[in-house]
């Protein structure tokens, strides 16, 4: 079922079903193509680095959370895309092997002042490991149609 823009209300949470599998070779075809930095590329290297051994880029981490985004809350009938993401933050480093979960929460809404058709959504997404610890979150300016724009 589509979730409007008059459907949400902030403080609503939603803890989305879906999981996303991190693979070594995943991590490493988007290292090479986007963020080729030693430590996502190179085993030595990474374990020479704060981070120990291989890890994905955050850029990656946040695609890959936004792939959770899309399949199991934005729908193509009531996202009209978004303004832009504030306070991106990489709290922790994903490694091969882990597996990622997202939940979102409503911060505000609020009606558009030129768009009759669509609100603003203001959600804080985080993004947890297979642990259930925070490895990324951000804010997100979200519009959204409305049921009955007038």
């Amino acid at each position: 079922m589509a979730r409007y823009f008059e459907d949400v209300s902030a403080g609503d949470v939603y803890e989305l079903d879906g999981r996303y599998e991190v693979t070594r070779e995943e991590v490493l075809e988007f290292a090479e193509k986007y963020d080729p930095q030693p430590f996502h590329l190179d085993d030595e290297a990474a374990a020479d680095s704060i981070f120990g051994s291989l890890a994905a880029s955050g850029w990656h981490t946040a695609s890959m959370c936004m792939r959770l985004l899309v399949d199991d809350f934005l729908e193509p009938e009531t996202s009209m895309g978004a303004r832009g993401v504030d306070e991106l933050r990489w709290i922790r480093p994903v490694y091969p092997g882990d597996t990622l979960r997202v939940e979102v929460e409503i911060l505000e809404t609020r009606e558009s002042d030129s768009r009759p058709e669509m609100g603003h959504v203001r959600t804080q997404l985080t993004g947890y490991n297979q642990d259930d610890e925070p490895v990324i979150a951000w804010k997100a300016m979200g519009m959204t149609r409305k049921r009955d724009a007038e």
